[in-house]
């Protein structure tokens, strides 16, 4: 019968080699073979458990919401990572950017405007002038003149040194069979009139057919009181017609010869011209030309003509 001794019981707790023995063979060891001791014993199944739970764990499978949760967490981190360093491109980029800097910035913006401003002023007012001087110099192009037609509200003489004396006004040069240009061009010069009247810079509008063939005074005296009651009509014979187109430069072209009643078109130059109250020429405007520029040019020469004469 195997039996333990004091001996071996101390030896169990020291992890010493342990002998089984037989009763009354005290001094023959049957076998011999080491056993550890009490507490690594512990420390080893200690051990051993939980590498097992620990393996259990690890494969068990996630759950829908854990895996979720797992990403969402990444994508996080992910985007928390990006926004940093986008945020720190930014800030290497633009600088310290704060209230001061704001103010700093706007104030040296409205002040860039404004010297620009000034500036542009400045060089317009010196064009403006050079212009005027290099007028005075060389002379403006000798277009218009006195002329003498008849007056189609009266059937009398027109004789312009009277009747324009001391009066800015505006000749067109067109005929009362027109289609379309015409009137769109005597339209916009009593546009142009109402505006100048309501600056208190009044603007005579006359209209000079270049058809007189078929533009009598009765004709034409109808035809101007539909776009101004102010405008002026004149006509006259084909000679004096003639006259006075050259004198102010139009381009006239009529067919030679027509047969009572036959319908035609003139061609003819599309311009306004604009005279002082001296007859002089002062400017002209195409059909691009639209009623406020008129206007706009006309204001500036006629402050600076009764400006001259302060």
């Amino acid at each position: 019968m195997v039996f333990f001794n004091k001996t071996f019981r101390e030896e169990i707790m020291s992890g010493c080699n342990i002998a089984f023995r037989y009763k009354g063979a005290k001094n023959n060891p049957v076998f011999l073979f080491p056993i550890p001791s009490f507490s690594t014993i512990i420390i080893k199944m200690l051990r051993t458990g939980v590498r097992t739970f620990t393996a259990a764990l690890r494969r068990q499978p996630q759950s829908q919401h854990q895996k979720t949760v797992t990403r969402f967490a990444l994508q996080r981190r992910l985007l928390t990572t990006a926004r940093d360093e986008e945020k720190a491109r930014n800030r290497a980029a633009i600088g310290v950017f704060n209230w001061k800097s704001a103010a700093l910035f706007l104030g040296t913006g409205a002040g860039l405007l404004l010297y620009f401003r000034q500036e542009k002023e400045r060089v317009t007012k010196l064009r403006e002038e050079k212009a005027r001087e290099t007028s005075k110099a060389y002379g403006k192009p000798k277009i218009g003149g006195p002329f003498e037609l008849i007056n189609a509200e009266n059937g009398k003489r027109f004789d312009s040194t009277k009747e324009l004396a001391g009066k800015f006004y505006m000749v067109y040069f067109g005929f009362t069979h027109c289609p379309d240009i015409c009137p769109e061009e005597l339209d916009k010069m009593a546009e142009v009139v109402d505006i100048a009247k309501e600056k208190k810079e009044p603007l005579v509008p006359v209209f000079i057919t270049c058809d007189p063939r078929r533009d009598s005074a009765e004709i034409v005296k109808e035809y101007v009181k539909d776009f101004h009651p102010d405008m002026i009509g004149l006509t006259g014979d084909q000679d004096e017609i003639r006259k006075v187109a050259k004198s102010f430069r139009v381009y006239v072209s009529s067919p030679p010869s027509v047969e009572e009643g036959e319908d035609y078109l003139v061609d003819h130059s599309i311009f306004f011209y604009l005279m002082d109250p001296d007859g002089k020429f002062v400017d002209c405007y195409a059909k691009d030309t639209t009623a406020e520029e008129v206007v706009s040019s006309y204001e500036k020469y006629y402050k600076e003509y009764y400006a001259d004469k302060k």
